[in-house]
This record gives C-alpha cells, sequence and structure tokens, in this order.
C-alpha cells in the first residue's frame, strides 16, 4: 500500500492499546512499520537493483524480522542510556515485530508483490486483492481515527458522558472492518477468475488467468487471460445485472521470436523483470542505429490517466549489442489502442 495508509495503520495499531505495551511504543510502531521501504533506494542502483531489491530483502520475513530486531535493539539501548524511561526488550520486539508484520500484510494484497521467502526462493507472493491505492481502506482507517475524536468533542459541548475507550475501540473496529473488506475482496477475485477460466477468447482456450482488482469498485475487475498466441485485457463486472463478453476486451499478440528479443533477454535487468513479471509482454521497434525492446507487465493497468507499472527498454545497435538498459513508469494507454 501507499505510505498513507501504511502510517495510519500504525498509528491504528497504536490506539489499539499497543502504545500502552512499552514506553516510546508509538516511535517504535512508526519506525519499524515503515522501515521495509528502505529498498526504495535501490532505485538510485539503476534496473538491475531495482528489480534485485525493491520488495524483496526488507520485504521478506527474513528481512523484516532482522529489521524489527534491529530497531527494538535500538530503542532498548536508548532506554539504558536514559534510565528515566527504560524499555524491555522482549516488549519492544513485540512492537516492532507486530509493527513491521502489518507491513508485509498491507503490501501482500497488492498486485506488485514480496519475495516472502528470500533468500531461500526467489518465489513472488501477491494476493491481487487490492491496488496500491485503495479508497475504501483508506476511508475506513481514517473515520475509525476521526470519529472517536469528533464524537469526544460533540458530547464535550452538550456536557455528556464522554467515553474514555472510544479511541481506541474506533481503531480496533477500524481494522476488523479492514480485515472483513479483504476477505470479501477474495471472494470476489476467486469468483472473477472462475468466470474468466470458463470462457473461450477468439475460438482459443485460457492457459493462464488472473483477476486484478480496481480501487474504486470492489465488483470491478480487469481479467487477464494467456492463450496460447495472445494476453487478453477484458472487464469482469459482478455486480446485479453485470454481462461478461470475452471478445469485448483488449488483444496483445505475443511478438514472434526475433534475434532482438534473444539479446534482450541476455541482461540481467530483462531476466529479473521476466522473473517477477506475471503477464509479460515484449514489443520491437527499429530505430535509425539499431534497436529498442520494451517489456511491460501487462497485469498492472496501463488505461488509466496516470503511470501505472513500470516498463523496461533495452537499447541495441547493429551488432545487437546492448547499448542503453532502463527502467520507465508506463504511459497512459490511448482509449481504443490495442496491442500488436
Amino acid at each position: 500500500m501507499e505510505p498513507v495508509t501504511h502510517g495510519l495503520t500504525l498509528l491504528a495499531l497504536g490506539r489499539a492499546r499497543m502504545n500502552k505495551v512499552t514506553r516510546l511504543a508509538t516511535p517504535m510502531l512508526l519506525l519499524a512499520g515503515y522501515a521495509p521501504d528502505a529498498d526504495w533506494l535501490s532505485y538510485f542502483g539503476g534496473p538491475a537493483a531495482v528489480f534485485a531489491f525493491r520488495r524483496t530483502m526488507l520485504h521478506s520475513l527474513a528481512g523484516t524480522a532482522a529489521l524489527a530486531t534491529v530497531v527494538a535493539a535500538a530503542f532498548w539501548w536508548i532506554g539504558r542510556r536514559h534510565p528515566k524511561a527504560p524499555v524491555r526488550l522482549w516488549r519492544a520486539l513485540l512492537v516492532c515485530y507486530i509493527a513491521a508484520g502489518s507491513h508485509l500484510l498491507l503490501d501482500l494484497p497488492n498486485p506488485y508483490g514480496l519475495q516472502l521467502l528470500w533468500p531461500f526462493r526467489d518465489k513472488w507472493f501477491a494476493w491481487g486483492i487490492v491496488e496500491t491505492v485503495d479508497i475504501w481502506v483508506f476511508a475506513i482507517l481514517l473515520l475509525g481515527l476521526l470519529l472517536p475524536a469528533l464524537f469526544r468533542l460533540v458530547s464535550e459541548e452538550i456536557g455528556a458522558h464522554v467515553q474514555p475507550r472510544g479511541a481506541r475501540r474506533g481503531a480496533i473496529v477500524a481494522l476488523a472492518l479492514i480485515v472483513v473488506y479483504g476477505g470479501s475482496r477474495w471472494v470476489f477475485r476467486i469468483r472473477a477468475e472462475e468466470i474468466l477460466r470458463s470462457r473461450m477468447y477468439h475460438g482459443a482456450a485460457p492457459l493462464v488467468v488472473a483477476a486484478y482488482p480496481s480501487s474504486v469498485s470492489p465488483v470491478t475487475w480487469r481479467g487477464m487471460v494467456e492463450t496460447e498466441n495472445t494476453i487478453e485485457e477484458v472487464e469482469v463486472h459482478l455486480g446485479r445485472g453485470g454481462y461478461f463478453d470475452p471478445d469485448r476486451g483488449m488483444t496483445n499478440y505475443k511478438p514472434e521470436p526475433s534475434v532482438m528479443l534473444e539479446a534482450a533477454r541476455q541482461t540481467v535487468t530483462v531476466q529479473n523483470f521476466v522473473r517477477f513479471a506475471r503477464f509479460p509482454l515484449a514489443r520491437v521497434q527499429r530505430l535509425r542505429n539499431g534497436y529498442q525492446v520494451e517489456l511491460v507487465d501487462l497485469r498492472f493497468a496501463s488505461d488509466t490517466p496516470r503511470p501505472s507499472g513500470f516498463m523496461v527498454r533495452v537499447g541495441l545497435d547493429e551488432e545487437m549489442r546492448v547499448v542503453k538498459e532502463e527502467i520507465r513508469p508506463v504511459p497512459p494507454r490511448r482509449p481504443g489502442a490495442a496491442g500488436r
């Protein structure tokens, strides 16, 4: 999820009594909860570094546990240096493990995924049930944190009895509603994939199917279907009266084998990208002094007004030598554009 949702979740955890576990619990929650996103620094290391480190080492179970341990140990050391604010190590570890674990639980549901088992396996885990920016998750957390304060102000204004536990209850209810929301999204995704798997696409049977969420409507999903020669993009509406037509989507044709594609595949950037991508699609473009190979992962929406996901570009000269490797945001697709 995006940083604001992470922060609201950490604040909700704090109000749900985590801030009472030990002294300095709130800064522990925030620091340990945001620590895995330090791998954003990999963007300064070039294309190969992004796929090697982003959502891998620091977003794995082992890496997250190590980060939480370091943060807890640092606060324990601070407590020893300042006896007026003692911090018990086991309490600090509990707070930091929960904070870091919440980061993984918020990132797992979006389509990007994590390498949870790094360094033992390079498999990507992604539930694909909510978008990185989900207005419903954001709204639930925000209301859970703000409404109790508003009710308290109203009660004080009219002289009514103020419930001292309102903030805690609001945070707990918000966290519980997010779990329920995620569970319902999971059920919707399974249903959408069943629909995708049950149809033919321009006469071809589906080999791989997946459904990806909308950040606005829980019942609208982007269906991705791989056949022998194409990758189909089609919307699935699960609401009342929803109609699914497998032929009313966008067809992306897989490229023919070529020496340009083979040369691009030899680069570390492309190899890392292919391991990461769920529905990779390559395009080859002739340039004045060579060729350009572009690879995109179609699971990321490209028909929105804003860039979504990223692409890999590999430049080749006439001798098929690599002259450039870069990662760029995927530009918004023009309405009605068809894949080729």
